[in-house]
């Protein structure tokens, strides 16, 4: 057997199970490394995927022809389309997954995708040679070769967990942490640290009394990840429940503290704001007399139950005691406690936007190395990498996508930019513009161009053009067909509105608050019959129009000022520019710009520290 490929990529979590399947599929001959082939595509903390902007990244790993909107919704045991009540730019899909089925959807595709091997084992050091990447070597003391590298070793860097006062190394729980790695790039120059998080316990569900807890349903209608009409949900829907901590739960978690290695002084990395533990919510939230807990299951034919909103590191005995505590808990039978992880990460300013290092060629980062949290970041990461490692190694442009495009772009850019100091979550307030960056429309501004590249097959693009088509008809049937106010008067009162006074036409009602297309084919026969022959594919079509006959005219105004931004991406830096000899630059933004070094005017104006001011005497410098 031997061990020679174009790409290896090490770790099969999220980010290398879409990097190695992304850059297979392109044609580099790749070899994915594993330390555990029964935990491929491991959902580490909560069995779900998506929620607030995370789910918009699924959808557009979909729409590049990505993995996980497929495997999310084959496993799928409840959908939810979250923040319907608010505007479509806030709509974001989540969905609970069987924690068993989604490794096993992995592993079949996986293991169905040529030019892809898999190996189990763990990479101890790089092969480095003049600058570049030439390979790995391993625990088993094999030596392989690659003409890139991508390194998606998640919290396995060094990983520590704490369990109260008692430390394991570990990666995951009962899984060994990975060595070898950090301690041979520090010495090459590169710059690391440490970041935490943290995972609730699980407990039994036969312990579990529901009925002192709010059931949560899915959703039941055509909503999924995948855009393609060939995928759909195929296991039974299962419910979420909801229930409360209470002062009596607070007062147990306090009398742990003295127990706890985020305040004991053991714990010393960085943790997630946007995710606390329990122990962070009490003292941070000391006012507060209850959290929110919901009760998640982890499977079809399982008993186990995550407990989300309820992550620790304190002692078992504490968490089991204080979980007691909660109504429908009073008899939980834990499975195993929650714990915190530490781990390596590497300053994600060390990359470029197609996160090749800047210091070894073909060598690339991704996922939480990068400093991020969160399986759909860590995802879209691998895609990306995936892409330009095949790229560099073909000869073929780097692939990059902008800040306008995708909140995949959006995510990278913040990285390489900015750095970070906390685990990386995405929101779609970290978006510019989050209207053009809408759940439902990915495909539309992602799909065409990932099929150029040769991410995504010819079935895709012709169902994109299918539902462009159809919409184009739709939304040219609203523009051309009036309506009388005796037809539609009784459905516009019921919606709150006043009779319509003259001949109107469909696309000026449909542009009205709360008026919907659906709403409308129920008392104008000609729109339901055009609302029948779009096919099975209908409700999103008719959807997709309505968002952008409502949303017209913010549309618009945010396309021109991305526009705008845009010119200032197309301003490109010298790769060696001595920012140090340009002293009418700030110091702050003299340090910053020779230490990223941005690749154009756009990416030097997100830089922290780099003032307007500071843009304008670089505009001067080159020339505009």
């Amino acid at each position: 057997m031997e061990f020679k490929y174009d790409i290896i990529v090490v770790g099969a979590g999220h980010a290398g199970c879409e990097a190695a399947s992304a850059a297979a599929r392109m044609g580099s001959k790749t070899l994915l490394i594993t330390m555990d082939m029964n935990k491929i595509g491991q959902m580490s903390c909560n069995p779900a995927v998506g929620g607030i902007a995370k789910g918009q990244i699924v959808r557009e790993i979909d729409a590049m022809g990505g993995q996980m909107g497929i495997v999310t919704d084959r496993s799928a045991i409840q959908f939810r389309m979250l923040n319907r009540s608010k505007g479509p730019a806030m709509w974001s899909p989540r969905s609970q997954s069987d924690r068993k089925r989604f490794i096993e959807e992995w592993v079949n595709i996986l293991t169905d995708t040529p030019n892809l091997d898999i190996w189990q084992d763990t990479v101890v050091e790089l092969v480095i040679k003049d600058g570049e990447v030439k390979g790995v070597k391993t625990l088993l003391g094999l030596e392989m070769k690659a003409k890139a590298v991508i390194l998606t070793n998640g919290t396995f860097l060094n990983g520590l967990l704490h369990f109260g006062k008692t430390q394991i190394e570990g990666g995951r729980i009962s899984e060994p942490s990975s060595y070898g790695i950090t301690e041979q790039l520090r010495q090459l120059g590169f710059v690391t640290d440490r970041m935490k998080t943290g995972t609730p316990a699980r407990i039994d569900k036969r312990s579990i009394d529901f009925s002192q807890m709010t059931e949560q349903l899915g959703d039941n209608d055509s909503h999924q990840f995948s855009y393609l009409d060939t995928v759909q949900r195929q296991l039974k829907q299962m419910s979420c429940w909801i229930t409360y901590t209470n002062t009596q739960t607070h007062d147990v978690l306090r009398g742990g503290l003295k127990d706890s290695p985020l305040y004991n002084g053991q714990i010393q990395s960085i943790g997630p704001r946007y995710c606390p533990s329990i122990e962070t919510k009490i003292v941070t939230f000391a006012e507060k007399d209850a959290h929110q807990l919901f009760l998640e299951p982890e499977g079809v034919d399982s008993n186990e139950y995550y407990v989300n909103g309820f992550s620790s590191s304190l002692p078992w005995q504490t968490q089991w005691q204080a979980l007691r505590t909660v109504k429908g808990l009073e008899n939980a039978v834990l499975y195993r406690p929650g714990y915190a992880i530490e781990y390596d990460f590497f300053d994600p300013t060390q990359l470029l936007h197609t996160l090749e290092t800047k210091m070894i060629k073909n060598l690339f980062f991704a996922g939480q190395i990068n400093g991020t949290t969160g399986y759909e970041e860590a995802a879209g990461q691998g895609l990306v990498a995936g892409v330009n490692a095949h790229q560099n190694i073909t000869g073929g442009a780097p692939f990059t996508l902008a800040r306008d495009e995708s909140y995949i772009g959006v995510l990278i850019d913040d990285l390489v930019n900015k750095g970070v100091d906390e685990p990386y979550r995405m929101f779609t307030s970290r978006a510019e513009y989050r209207i053009l960056l809408r759940q439902d429309n990915a495909d539309a501004r992602l799909t065409e161009r990932s099929y150029k590249l040769g991410l995504v097959d010819n079935y895709r693009l012709s169902l994109l053009r299918s539902k462009q088509a159809g919409e184009q008809a739709l939304t040219e049937m609203l523009r051309n067909t009036s309506v009388k106010g005796k037809d539609i008067n009784a459905y516009l009162n019921a919606m709150g509105y006043g009779d319509l006074q003259q001949t109107s036409k469909l696309i000026d009602i449909v542009a009205r608050p709360n008026i919907t297309i659906m709403g409308l084919a129920e008392v104008v026969t000609e729109l339901k019959e055009k609302i029948k022959q779009l096919g099975s594919r209908g409700e999103e079509i008719v959807e997709s129009a309505e968002i952008n006959i409502k949303y017209k005219g913010y549309i618009e105004r945010e396309r021109l000022a991305a526009d705008k931004l845009q010119r200032l991406n197309n301003i490109h830096l010298p790769k060696d520019f001595d920012y140090n000899s340009v002293q009418s630059l700030s110091t702050e933004a003299r340090q910053k710009l020779s230490r990223i070094k941005p690749g154009t005017i756009g990416e030097a104006s997100r830089i922290p520290g780099v003032s307007p001011n500071d843009i304008s005497v670089l505009l001067v410098l080159i020339g505009r």
